[in-house]
């Protein structure tokens, strides 16, 4: 039988992420949204009610959650502002190599303090000349001795300005392809790590999106996740988790245009009545909440499938393409429905629709989505 209600411990979650985004998120999204500073204080109020890291293992001291739940708490934070959302959830993309491939010893040694205090760590895969195209990264780890020693720089690194470590991912053997990339955990304050300049992004501004460079970097043999070779496996394995997160950041900032978009239809008058009764607009309407709801079943739907440990890099495509599509496609209607008002700041809609637009680029672009999909629909 299917089964589409929350469980009671799951609509509490629900509850207290969303009056956390609506009294703490929302009213600080345009200060943020100026992008001259991290927004510290909202992540040690997030960290203290068990916001952050929730699914790193309780064995860490993690909240240790399924991925439903983490989309759950997603969508509500985004809801009230993307880009202070994705500042509280990054832990959880840095976290989750670690948890797949991680030996017991680097997780706690790394996990365990990442929950013990409001701290952040980063995913370190885009380069200058490569994102997509992950096997197209041209960072390297060469073995000298007891150590790797790493060269190359990452760049789009969402918190790579305040990150205490990174996980890395380069080539220990460039001429296997993407079955020599391996990753790493590297420490920020070893040497040779350098935090490059900070990107002036168009949305998801509080992100702190930075430059992280690596120069002759020596970290020690046992920082390795997994075997040499195994970094591209991670990556995808990472990814078939994350991507769920990212498309419930979309049915969030979807849910809270449409909202927006509601409010002001209803109070805007034209031709003698409110435009909300208007047809045009009533479809522009509908349309968002169709779209909303598909995105938020497939993402349900993803998640749910991993947390059985089922495979899902399909339907975490799926649901990515659709939500971040879908989060454009209303964040400009809404634009568009609040006319001159949605083009100015003094209207939240314009913001959304910033910050809509890179959730189909990060993570691998809806064009990649398609991709994967595809080459789904058409395996033998």
């Amino acid at each position: 039988m299917v089964d589409f209600s929350l469980t009671g411990e799951q609509e509490a979650l629900r509850d207290t992420a969303h009056r956390f985004a609506r009294d703490e998120i929302a009213p600080a999204a345009r200060k943020y949204d100026a992008g001259d500073e991290f927004p510290m204080d909202i992540c040690v109020k997030a960290f203290g009610i068990g916001l952050m890291n929730t699914v790193v293992p309780d064995e860490f001291g993690g909240a240790g959650l399924s991925r439903l739940d983490e989309v759950i708490i997603t969508e509500e934070l985004a809801w009230g502002c993307m880009g202070i959302t994705v500042c509280l959830m990054v832990n959880n993309l840095a976290a989750t190599p670690l948890v797949i491939a991680g030996t017991p010893e680097l997780q706690k040694e790394y996990l365990g303090p990442l929950c013990e205090e409001v701290m952040f760590a980063s995913y370190c895969m885009t380069e200058p000349g490569a994102g997509s195209d992950v096997a197209g990264i041209a960072t390297t780890a060469k073995k000298k001795g007891d150590r790797y020693v790493l060269n190359g720089t990452k760049r789009f690194v969402t918190a790579g300005g305040v990150a205490k470590w990174f996980i890395v991912f380069a080539y220990t053997d460039k001429a296997k392809g993407h079955k020599g990339m391996s990753a790493f955990v590297v420490p920020k304050d070893t040497p040779g790590v350098t935090i490059g300049k900070k990107e002036d992004m168009m949305g998801q501004r509080a992100s702190n999106t930075a430059e992280v460079i690596f120069e002759e970097v020596a970290v020690p043999a046992g920082n390795l996740l997994g075997r040499e070779g195994d970094g591209f496996a991670i990556a995808m394995k990472t990814f078939e988790r994350s991507r769920p997160g990212i498309a419930a950041g979309g049915v969030g900032i979807g849910r809270s245009a449409m909202e927006q978009a509601i409010a002001y239809a209803k109070q805007r008058r034209a031709f003698g009545q409110p435009i909300a009764q208007f047809q045009a607009i009533q479809f522009m309407l509908a349309d968002m909440a169709v779209d909303i709801q598909a995105a938020r079943w497939l993402t349900w739907h993803a998640a749910w499938l991993s947390d059985r440990g089922k495979p899902s890099n399909t339907e975490a495509s799926m649901a990515k393409a659709l939500a971040a599509d879908s989060a454009m496609r209303i964040t400009t209607d809404a634009v568009q429905i609040l006319g001159g008002y949605g083009f100015s700041r003094e209207y939240p809609v314009e913001k959304m629709m910033r910050d809509a637009k890179v959730l189909q680029i990060y993570e691998g672009t809806s064009q990649i989505q398609r991709v994967v999909i595809a080459r789904s629909l058409l395996k033998d």
